[in-house]
């Protein structure tokens, strides 16, 4: 049992089935981040947990407490929002005492403890301003100081960072992390972004259709997806079009281990998913048993590794992404001959 349980949820809007069957636990001080793409339900579970949905079946439980059926402003959740959601006439000293002014909290202690976070967050001198002075960044760090404000049991977030550049939303990505981990909070995030959630997250779920695929760290999910959709959907990957043998995949008359395929009947059309790092490339003439023999199209540089486009010599030109260290460019070059190897200690085979 965990501290945060979702049980069976169901819900549907009009016709549309948003989860089905959703189940979830979170440990206390565990930060899980709900992964996937649009449309997948994630949003409308965090809602149901605030308390601004209703589920139409299923139970949300808090430290062994049904919540189902208890209004939003009894939960005792912080929320943080995409849009910030800022109250526009308030300093940013405002906004955070806002909730403890609804609990009618003391003034004195009020300003303690909007003083107290706003240190947290780093933005002790931007006190005095309203949400217009500041930076999408800050806007966000004083939302997550309101949320955080009155001391909440479960930190809920909703694609707080998805506004922001790339640098602001590293940076703030850190400091959630950081603030999250200083205070052992309990904490659901929602984001469709990959890299957040597998640098964020104690867990992470991988949700399709209004389940969740999968729950495990970001290192399991990343290196052992357990289905083809986690597999497709986590970081960048290869479908390589073959043909079931054994424990083997046949490609264009080459013969890959790959045990996978054993459970598929033999000369049974599969794909083999293999991500850019776990191709190696070599000379035609130098290639092992089993390389594939194609040519370079492309070159991106991708900071410390070049992503390569190889287009194999198949009969349907099959294109493949590699990753090879930066320092190598210029033995690799658009043009150049090269056989590709496979170094995955055990490709994942789905139907094709």
């Amino acid at each position: 049992m965990g501290y945060l349980e979702l049980r069976e949820l169901k819900k549907s809007f009009g016709g549309v089935l948003a989860l089905d069957g959703l189940s979830l636990d979170l440990a206390a001080g565990e930060l899980v981040s709900l992964l996937g793409p649009s449309g997948c339900g994630k949003t409308t579970a965090l809602r149901i947990v605030a308390g601004f949905e209703a589920a139409d079946e299923g139970r949300v439980v808090v430290d062994g407490k049904d919540i189902t059926g208890v209004p939003a402003n009894r939960r005792d959740m912080g929320m943080v929002f995409q849009a910030y959601s800022l109250f526009p006439n308030m300093t940013a000293l405002g906004n955070i005492q806002f909730g403890l002014r609804l609990r009618d909290v003391p003034t004195a202690s009020r300003r303690q403890r909007a003083a107290e976070l706003l240190e947290l967050v780093g933005l002790q001198p931007h006190a005095a301003k309203y949400p217009h002075q500041l930076s999408g960044g800050q806007q966000q760090r004083v939302a997550l100081a309101r949320a955080l404000a009155i001391r909440p049991k479960i930190l809920l977030l909703d694609e707080p960072l998805s506004a922001l550049d790339a640098k602001v939303r590293v940076t703030l990505r850190d400091e959630i992390r950081r603030i999250q981990s200083e205070l052992g909070i309990t904490t659901l995030f929602v984001t469709h972004d990959q890299e957040e959630a597998l640098a964020l997250s104690d867990r992470v779920g991988v949700m399709s259709e209004g389940r969740v695929e999968q729950l495990d760290t970001p290192a399991r999910v990343y290196r052992e997806p357990a289905t083809p959709f986690v597999a497709q959907f986590v970081g960048v990957t290869n479908a390589i079009a073959g043909l079931a043998d054994g424990d083997a995949v046949l490609i264009d008359g080459h013969r890959l281990p790959a045990g996978g395929a054993a459970g598929h009947p033999r000369g049974a059309a599969i794909r083999l998913i293999v991500r850019p790092e776990e191709l190696r490339l070599s000379s035609v003439d130098d290639g092992a048993p089993g390389a594939l023999p194609g040519t370079i199209l492309t070159q991106s540089f991708l900071g410390p590794v070049l992503r390569l486009v190889v287009r194999l010599d198949s009969q349907n030109g099959q294109l493949l992404r590699v990753d090879v260290p930066s320092r190598e460019a210029e033995r690799h070059t658009p043009g150049s001959r090269v056989a590709v190897e496979f170094v995955a200690r055990s490709p994942i085979v789905v139907p094709a």
